[in-house]
């Protein structure tokens, strides 16, 4: 797993240079909050920075980071996604399908995460509900997110 990571990382990193926007171009920038039930191993929550790019029209690919604080075991991790969000015109929804690799600091390190979300957002705030998988199980929560 180990001897994967570096080229992952890598791939992330040079996924994130190219991505760059120009002057021109505006980032949306979230702060969001996350409570979660991981099915039979307890809730987790989180703290994470969403930074999207406008890719084409109402679609947007960005990055998920923070901190999170799961409950069984107790532990800390840092969640690491790339996300691609799709915002309908006129429509104050939106949805996205996020995925990529979650480090714990107890048990196994890294696990694999992939999700979908759904939820409501207008200027200054957002509201859904993700549903996904954390190796070794489903989880389902909801977020809460400040647009800056």
């Amino acid at each position: 797993m180990k001897q994967l990571l570096r080229p992952f990382l890598g791939g992330l990193l040079a996924l994130a240079v190219i991505l760059a926007p120009e002057k021109s171009e505006a980032a949306d920038f979230r702060l969001n909050l996350g409570a979660d039930y991981h099915i039979d191993s307890g809730a987790f929550f989180s703290l994470t920075g969403t930074v999207d790019f406008v890719f084409a029209g109402p679609l947007s690919i960005g990055t998920r980071f923070g901190a999170l604080l799961a409950t069984q075991p107790n532990t800390l991790g840092i969640p690491l996604d790339l996300s691609l969000r799709f915002n309908p015109r006129r429509t104050p929804l939106y949805l996205e399908v996020l995925g990529g690799p979650w480090i714990f600091f107890e048990g196994d390190t890294f696990r694999a995460h992939g999700a979908f979300g759904f939820g409501y957002q207008n200027r200054s705030f957002t509201f859904g509900i993700e549903v996904g998988y954390l190796e070794p199980r489903p989880h389902i929560g909801l977020r809460l997110g400040f647009r800056f």
